[in-house]
């Protein structure tokens, strides 16, 4: 036998205005401390429900579809306690949201799938005309997510086709092929994360944003020894699965802001793009480039070339003995190189501080070069730097 404890909330808001009354609907709270209770409350929700899981470990595998709150009255399903998530351990997937509206998933605990940690997608609802979709309003934060994979295309978060979403104050820590896959999301931001690559998984990207995603703005991350590209703003999608399905380009109007980068192949790669920033990050000590600029689909009467980005006001630290021996700044064929615009950014070359410079695609404005920015203590993430003439430059000088 399973119990459910349901607690009936009636918030009552008085507001008189020219002699009229109004009052607030009540929130249903459920709170659960089984298997059986939280998938019975999940199928029960409506607007205005809050499911609160009682700490404890629970079986993975929960699939939630049509589960649609309102503005007014979201649905939010939230472990109890903060400090102790409810953990969902081993399985395939911990949770796979489809076709959900004005739903929040927070305080969660996911150990160890096969597949993915969490999985949100459209349900096939998308309207290319419209760039919305059946999957909207969805926000996750305070997710923790461990050890998936460890190798292959799995992914820590998994997003395809859901527009108008945030993602914040989450964790993913030891992955197989993205902590944050996108594929054809719109409007969406992601913001004051942590990625961490781990030792024994392939942890190859850390938030990728490809077939066809717009409007979306990666903020105030930590991104730490992920092996490939630390954001791929873009990439190479199966002309099946764009959103729309007609678009031109991986990704257009991305935004990457006052992000720390440290290790790992390169911090960002713009693959395919029509138009992206980075701006404000600080990256530190890169293994193999700065940064890479990339088309990897080569249908050119429908795709653009990788183009317009902007690369600005970013303090970046590296050593010339860590780097490619023969390009710092990645630059693949079918691009164009020249349409990227560099300002304002510091560059450090530690173990060289007369070759800080690198040779770019483009002339760049208002750079500096061969300054120690002295950064605090980068190995417990601290990048405040304490030369005077590098505090207008990287994370830290963000203007939020």
């Amino acid at each position: 036998m399973w119990r459910a404890r349901v607690v009936s909330a009636v918030c009552l808001a008085v507001l008189i205005l020219g002699g009229a009354a109004g009052w607030a609907a009540a929130e249903q709270i459920v709170e659960v401390a089984d298997d059986a209770a939280l998938r019975a409350a999940v199928r029960g929700a409506q607007p205005g429900t809050r499911i609160r899981i009682a700490p404890g470990r629970y079986k993975p595998g929960l699939w939630v579809e049509d589960l649609h709150g309102t503005a007014a009255r979201p649905i939010v399903i939230e472990g109890a306690d903060p400090d102790d998530p409810p953990r969902f351990e081993g399985g395939s997937q911990a949770w796979h949201l489809s076709n959900c509206s004005h739903v929040t998933l927070r305080h969660i605990d996911v150990r160890g799938p096969s597949r993915n940690g969490i999985n949100v997608d459209d349900g096939g609802t998308f309207d290319d005309a419209t760039l919305t979709s059946g999957t909207h309003h969805v926000v996750l934060e305070h997710i923790r997510v461990y050890d998936v994979g460890p190798k292959g295309n799995h992914d820590g978060i998994k997003l395809s086709g859901i527009t108008d979403f945030v993602v914040r104050h989450s964790r993913v820590e030891g992955w197989g092929g993205e902590a944050v896959d996108m594929v054809g999301c719109h409007r969406g931001l992601i913001e004051r994360c942590v990625f961490l690559g781990k030792e024994g998984f392939d942890s190859a990207n850390g938030v990728k944003t490809k077939g066809g995603s717009s409007r979306i703005t990666i903020r105030r991350c930590l991104f730490r020894n992920v092996k490939s590209r630390a954001v791929n703003v873009g990439g190479s999608t199966g002309l099946a699965y764009y959103r729309p399905k007609d678009a031109g380009y991986e990704a257009k109007d991305i935004v990457v802001e006052g992000c720390a980068f440290v290790g790992g192949d390169a911090a960002v790669a713009f693959a395919g793009i029509d138009g992206a920033v980075f701006r404000y990050n600080t990256i530190y000590r890169p293994q193999r480039w700065i940064l890479r600029i990339l088309q990897e689909m080569s249908d050119f009467d429908r795709f653009v070339r990788c183009r317009n980005g902007r690369f600005e006001h970013n303090l970046v630290v590296f050593r010339k003995a860590e780097l490619s021996r023969w390009e710092w700044i990645n630059i693949g064929r079918e691009t164009e190189p020249e349409s990227f615009v560099f300002a304002n950014n510091l560059w450090y070359c530690e173990d060289a501080p007369e070759d800080s410079e690198p040779e770019l695609p483009s002339q760049e404005t208002g750079g500096v070069y061969g300054v120690d920015p002295q950064l605090t203590d980068p190995a417990r993430n601290r990048f405040r730097p304490r030369e005077p003439r590098a505090a207008a430059f990287g994370a830290l000088a963000f203007p939020e």
